[in-house]
């Protein structure tokens, strides 16, 4: 057998040094692996409280749009114009009328009480301040309703002779007195020509008035028609006003039945009821009533209050009230 020929020897270069490899480092494991540390944000700029408004690019305006707006402010300003103008128009309008009214207040007033010329009757001079009284008092009672042309009479004692007595006229026109309505005479005389069919009643009247006012004395036969028709009812002799601005003023009201055959008999009635009724009034059934009082505005406003409460009367009546 051959021997196998021997191979030559192979040739082995020499392995140069390496560098020692890096001890490992251990790594976590994926179950306690943190996230990845996010990229810190750019601090944000602190914003002031007033923000400055957001610039706008300013809006194109055509030459037509420019001309109607002008068009609408000249508009504008006109309607201001004439609405200002009508304001101060208004305005003067209202300072006239005021002149005006105040022009028409005082031809009012010389109205209710004109200057009237003394008048002389009987030889009594009554002046001319109480002829003007009595044109004033019959206006104001045909205004209210409380006498009605020639229906009533007005009567007073002399202001500066209380023994003397002054009185419209007989079936004069109340509304429309003058210096020639009145006659005058003294208390206690002969009724004066042209007296009135009461003069005695009122001169009665007058008389027990004076007595407690220690002079003057005013008395107004009124014929309101709720008083006068209140008074027909038969066998009312006492009244008592239901409401109570009537109860204050007034307390009583008497009725009296007229008594043409035994005249004094009549009177003495009279006098007794104004008593009783507190000096107020007294009522004559079916002939209205006679208001008294210390002068004029008085007796009106005793007259004024019994025909309110004589309305109230019938009112209540007429409603079947349980009083």
């Amino acid at each position: 057998m051959q021997e196998p020929e021997a191979k030559p020897p192979v040739e082995v270069s020499p392995v140069p040094d390496l560098p020692l490899a890096p001890e490992p480092v251990e790594t976590p494991s994926k179950e306690t692996t943190e996230p990845a540390a996010e990229p810190a944000l750019e601090p944000v700029p602190e914003l002031s409280l007033e923000q400055p408004a957001p610039e706008t690019a300013a809006p194109v305006v055509s030459p037509e749009s420019e001309s109607n707006q002008t068009a609408a402010d000249t508009s504008t300003a006109d309607v201001l114009a004439e609405k200002e103008a009508e304001l101060e128009r208004l305005h003067m309008e209202n300072a006239r009328l005021r002149q005006s009214m105040a022009g028409a207040t005082e031809v009012i007033e010389q109205l209710e009480e004109p200057p009237m010329p003394p008048h002389v009757d009987e030889n009594i001079v009554i002046p001319s301040h109480v002829v003007s009284d009595f044109v004033r008092i019959g206006r104001q009672l045909d205004r209210e309703h409380l006498v009605r042309a020639t229906m009533g009479s007005v009567a007073m004692l002399h202001p500066e002779q209380p023994n003397l007595m002054i009185s419209s006229r007989n079936m004069v026109t109340l509304p429309r007195m003058n210096e020639r309505s009145l006659c005058a005479a003294p208390l206690g005389s002969m009724s004066p020509r042209g007296a009135p069919g009461d003069w005695h009643v009122m001169e009665v009247v007058l008389a027990s008035v004076s007595m407690v006012t220690g002079g003057p004395a005013a008395v107004i036969h009124m014929h309101g028609p709720h008083t006068t028709a209140a008074s027909c009812e038969k066998d009312l002799v006492l009244l008592t006003p239901l409401d109570a601005v009537g109860k204050h003023h007034i307390g009583k009201i008497i009725i009296v039945d007229p008594d043409p055959d035994h005249p004094e008999e009549f009177l003495r009635q009279v006098a007794e009821a104004l008593q009783q009724g507190g000096m107020r009034c007294v009522v004559v059934r079916g002939n209205g009533a006679y208001a008294v009082g210390a002068d004029f505005d008085q007796a009106w406003a005793n007259a004024a209050m019994l025909e309110h409460s004589m309305h109230i009367h019938l009112l209540a009546r007429q409603a079947n009230l349980k009083i």
